[in-house]
């Protein structure tokens, strides 16, 4: 792995940071979330307690025997809705409306403004039968009609109804038994208003002409199933009782609940009879939009909870949450809404309300969370966008030091390289004035390099001082050895002096050749550049090299074409002569010696390949160099300065040589400049 990744992966541990303080803000508002909730429990429980000092406002529960479902609910209206037949100027939403679940889609509300109940329904018919003067009341006899009734009681009294049938669309007389049969009702206004698929019912009740026990009854004349039907907003043959919000209980409430909360009372079975404050009273003071990013990061901070939405006060007046089921099981329980769009939580709070009577009904505290550490007061936006940005500086930082430190060190690497492979060492190294580590570094390679060039260029000279130094002995020796032949000796002196001559004779040969480098390097100086066909220089030499090697293979490939080059044809003969001596010495009777000349991009290529064994990976690059051979041992005396001529000599011709392994031999390659 390069520095430059190592130093990348080093950088992501700048995750700790985030990671430490959204652990922080986690606890923190964990912490604090806790903490409203205690807060907001005690809150519940001091209001409870100054509820069940008014239990007579609650309403009874002693008909056990009603369902929850048989009851009414009167919404409280803020502005009474004009008699039309129409929803749209009711101040409710359409959620609120109570379906009544069968063929056919049946919608039933009340609503209670000043004196008055106001009633609406609106019925999926799709074949209205309207009444006419004989049967707007359903009497014996009387032709069927599509009629609404609405039931009132008082337990255990007897019933009243209200008969609501149009003979057309628009204002409908409201019937009422009497003693005599039915007459019309001039306090009750109504509205029959015709919509498609059906028809819409609006009618405003006096309250005092009603009982404690409220129903709906709507009859289509013509079902379906082809028979008269009836639907009914409750169960049982009477009504269930009517639940309306009490004005005192919210005046109780409103003077308990601190601002900023909301408050909600309930009876026993669910039902919403107070409803005070406003968690929108304290604006937060931040309300920066939050990025969509931000938003993910929070939910995946803090654990998330229910919507919002899920808090609000339920549309049809019913308190059905979990934990306000709860609380009207004796059971005091909070709940957490936060908003995945907004990051705006609610903390809610549900307390039962008990008097000596028993349970009485339920206390609903909520609170936002604007008080607390989330979003809205941007502390994790503050903190992901510090330690982000921390996060980002540094990886670039180290990410830039790290290449700049690569880039040195690599550039130290290619001149170390460079250094090696040339003919006369580099010690100047980059960095090299730098007082760091890489500045040490490239300074102690320097210093390898110079003792290396230094000794490098003792054995570069040694052939030559030890061929002069040992020139004037081997005279001496040889001219004694001469004049001894002169003297009258021993047989047995005459074989050492014989044998003494050899020896001079190979010392005197082995001097030539130690000398042969520097006489090459003086005649690359003093050389007369010619003109001339490298081609047939080669061909007349390999014809040469066919009578000394008679036992090896010789063949000569070019593409026939001339081959123009510059230089010294003796010099190319005699490093060719090193070549293909080299390449005899490696390989067995009967091989095939190939050479070869080719052209490729003005330059001319010069090739020897051989079979042997191919040359050790170590000494590819030392093998040009003096004294180095890789002959067999029995060669051992081989002094190994053959190729360092070729070499000599390829560089004096502003060319160079290598040597590279082939599938069963080697192949030695020259590469001129074009003549």
């Amino acid at each position: 792995m390069t520095l430059k990744r190592q130093l990348l992966f080093v950088s992501l541990l700048t995750l700790i940071l985030p990671w430490a303080g959204c652990e922080f803000i986690r606890e923190t508002e964990l912490a604090l979330r806790a903490s409203q909730q205690q807060i907001l429990a005690g809150t519940a429980q001091v209001v409870a307690n100054s509820m069940s000092r008014y239990a007579e406002e609650f309403p009874e529960r002693a008909e056990s025997f009603y369902r929850v479902d048989d009851s009414l609910y009167g919404h409280p209206l803020e502005t009474a809705p004009n008699i039309d037949g129409y929803f749209d100027d009711w101040p409710l939403d359409e959620s609120s409306l109570r379906s009544l679940v069968g063929e056919d889609s049946i919608d039933v509300i009340t609503g209670v403004a000043g004196d008055f109940l106001y009633l609406f329904v609106k019925v999926e018919d799709k074949n209205v039968v309207y009444a006419n003067a004989g049967s707007l009341v359903p009497i014996e006899g009387s032709q069927p009609a599509d009629r609404i009734s609405f039931v009132s009681t008082n337990p255990p009294y007897l019933e009243e109804r209200f008969w609501f049938a149009a003979e057309a669309p628009g204002p409908v007389v409201t019937m009422l038994p009497n003693a005599f049969g039915f007459e019309p009702e001039p306090t009750i206004r109504a509205h029959w208003q015709d919509v498609p698929g059906g028809y819409q019912l609006e009618a405003r009740i006096p309250r005092n002409r009603l009982g404690t026990h409220l129903g709906v009854i709507v009859e289509n004349a013509a079902s379906p199933t082809g028979q008269s039907a009836q639907r009914a907003s409750f169960t049982l043959s009477t009504p269930g009782p009517f639940v309306t919000p009490s004005d005192d209980l919210a005046a109780i409430a409103k003077s308990v609940v601190p601002p900023g909360m909301r408050l909600i009372v309930t009876d026993t079975a669910g039902w919403r009879i107070a409803a005070v404050g406003d968690m929108q009273t304290e604006k937060p003071s931040d309300t920066t939009p939050v990025s969509t990013w931000l938003r993910f990061a929070y939910n995946a901070v803090i654990e998330p909870g229910k919507k919002p939405a899920l808090a609000d006060p339920d549309p049809g007046g019913r308190e059905r949450q979990a934990y306000v089921e709860a609380a009207l099981n004796g059971q005091r329980l909070a709940a957490w809404f936060s908003s995945t769009d907004s990051g705006r939580a609610v903390v809610a709070v549900a307390e039962p309300v008990t008097s000596s009577n028993g349970m009485i009904g339920a206390v609903i505290v909520q609170q936002g969370s604007d008080a607390i550490l989330s979003l809205t007061n941007r502390g994790l936006a503050r903190l992901m966008n510090v330690t982000i940005t921390a996060m980002l500086v540094v990886a670039a930082v180290l990410l830039g030091y790290a290449t700049v430190l690569s880039r040195r060190i690599r550039r130290l690497s290619v001149a170390a390289e460079n250094a090696l492979e040339s003919n006369h060492l580099h010690v100047d190294l980059p960095s090299s004035d730098s007082g760091d580590e890489i500045g040490d570094l490239s300074r102690s390679f320097g210093f390898v390099l110079g003792q290396l060039g230094d000794y490098n260029e003792y054995l570069r000279t040694l052939a030559s001082k030890l061929s002069h130094e040992l020139r004037t002995p081997l005279a001496i020796v040889t001219s004694s050895l001469d004049n001894l032949e002169h003297e009258d000796l021993s047989e047995s002196a005459v074989g050492y002096t014989a044998r003494a001559k050899d020896g001079a004779d190979r010392l005197r040969k082995i001097l030539s050749a130690m000398s042969e480098a520097s006489r090459v390097e003086e005649l690359m100086k003093n050389a007369e550049v010619e003109k001339f066909d490298l081609a047939t220089v080669v061909e007349s030499t390999v014809t040469a090299y066919r009578d000394v090697y008679a036992d090896r293979e010789f063949s000569f490939e070019h593409d026939g074409a001339s081959f123009p080059a510059s230089g010294s044809p003796e010099l190319l003969t005699q490093m060719l002569d090193k070549l293909v001596d080299n390449a005899v010495s490696f390989s067995s009777s009967d091989d095939e010696i190939e050479i070869a000349l080719s052209s490729a991009n003005r330059e001319t290529c010069l090739s020897v390949s051989n079979p042997g064994p191919p040359l050790p990976e170590r000494l590819r690059t030392q093998m040009f160099d003096s004294m180095v051979s890789m002959r067999p041992h029995e060669d051992n005396k081989h002094l190994g300065l053959g190729l360092y001529v070729a070499k000599l000599i390829a560089d004096g011709h502003n060319g160079s040589i290598k040597a590279d392994n082939i599938e069963g031999g080697v192949r030695f390659t020259v590469v001129l400049p074009g003549g």
